[in-house]
């Protein structure tokens, strides 16, 4: 038979999947990351309002670290947004999309203010503040609980109910908030006047610090060392695979999910009695679908989650002081914050992914 050739029109590149990239260099694309984002954010600046890029930088780096109180404000927000990447990371890591962080968060809290409300005063603050400890793990643990009990025993979307869980967090609060206002039926959230967490050094957000970095340290290895975070990774990578091997899945959904709720909790006891001394609603602020972000940058891991959280927070509160500074619309500061967090994701994509040209233009074919 004689061979025809037929031209055939390639694409002039194509997508490949990388191989495994060393840290180091994972670390140096998101840097250029952040420096393309700036170039652009300047551009935009200038087109928008015809300020300095370079001052509108400075008054975002002073909003964020200008003054000691500034630091210290900063490193509390971080430690918090920290703490709750670290608890969902290890459901993450066993694709079970944890939604309901900033559900878990409330019930934490709502556990400490009871503590406060009903023992406060009438024992030790000693005595009082490991009773909301223990209140905030179990009440976060619980709410995590519960949609790893439908997702073990009957498969069901953990996204939706772990989302849907977060509802009836936040109205479960605002029924309290309310019940407990000052005066009663006002909407005034209570001051609460004892279990505050100690005071180190004389300042004030130490403690929380401290105890977040004690969380992250045992996160780290838990993860990393322990036979339960192989398990989770293998439940992760395929639950075939982990019932192959001997590994009880539904007694790792279970103990994970424990897990992320107790932590969720935990972070609920320091903003209630560490930072606000009050509960609200919205005390976790969002910081439970911040968190996902925090974590998936981070490739679910702790050590690199100081990084991602310490960034996310430096940019929220250096935006807030352009807008003040310039006067201009929080749309401007969202605007810029923006840009930035998208060059930092679509950097993922360069760190797993490469492009690659074509060089063949036509196949022989028989």
């Amino acid at each position: 038979m004689s061979k025809v050739k037929i031209k055939e029109r390639v694409p002039l590149f194509h997508i490949a999947k990388r191989g495994i990239m060393p840290w180091w260099k994972a670390w140096i694309i998101r840097a250029i990351a952040i420096v393309a984002a700036l170039i652009v954010c300047g551009l935009v600046t200038v087109s928008l309002t015809g300020l300095n890029p370079l001052k509108v930088y400075e008054a975002m780096f002073m909003g964020a670290l200008g003054t000691n109180r500034l630091v210290w404000s900063l490193f509390q927000e971080v430690a918090i947004l920290l703490c709750i990447s670290i608890a969902v990371t290890p459901a993450f890591k066993m694709k079970f999309w944890n939604i309901g962080a900033e559900g878990q968060v409330l019930m934490g809290g709502l556990a400490s203010a009871m503590c406060i409300i009903f023992l406060g005063g009438k024992i030790p603050d000693a005595l009082l503040i490991p009773i909301m400890l223990v209140a905030s793990i179990v009440f976060g643990a619980v709410w995590g609980l519960i949609p790893a009990i439908f997702k073990a025993g009957w498969n069901s979307n953990e996204t939706l109910f772990t989302l849907m869980m977060n509802y009836i967090a936040t109205q479960l609060v605002a029924y309290y908030t309310l019940e407990w206002s000052v005066p009663k039926g006002s909407g005034t959230p209570r001051v609460l006047e004892f279990g505050h967490l100690p005071i180190i050094a004389g300042k004030q957000y130490l403690f929380n610090i401290l105890v977040v970095i004690l969380v992250t340290v045992f996160m780290f290895i838990y993860l990393k060392y322990s036979k339960h975070g192989y398990e989770l990774s293998v439940v992760g990578g395929s639950e075939n695979t982990a019932r192959y091997v001997g590994i009880n899945v539904k007694k790792v959904i279970l103990r994970t999910m424990t897990l992320s709720g107790a932590i969720c909790g935990i972070a609920g006891l320091l903003l209630v009695a560490g930072t606000d001394h009050s509960l609200k609603s919205t005390t976790a602020g969002g910081r439970g679908f911040t968190a996902i972000m925090v974590s998936w940058l981070a490739k679910f891991n702790p050590i690199f989650m100081v990084l991602t959280s310490f960034l996310i927070v430096f940019l929220e509160k250096g935006s807030s002081k352009i807008s003040e500074k310039f006067r201009l619309n929080d749309s401007f500061s969202d605007i810029i914050t923006g840009i930035i967090i998208f060059f930092i994701i679509s950097s993922e994509f360069f760190i797993n992914y490469k492009i690659m040209l074509n060089n063949k233009t036509e196949e022989e074919l028989r």
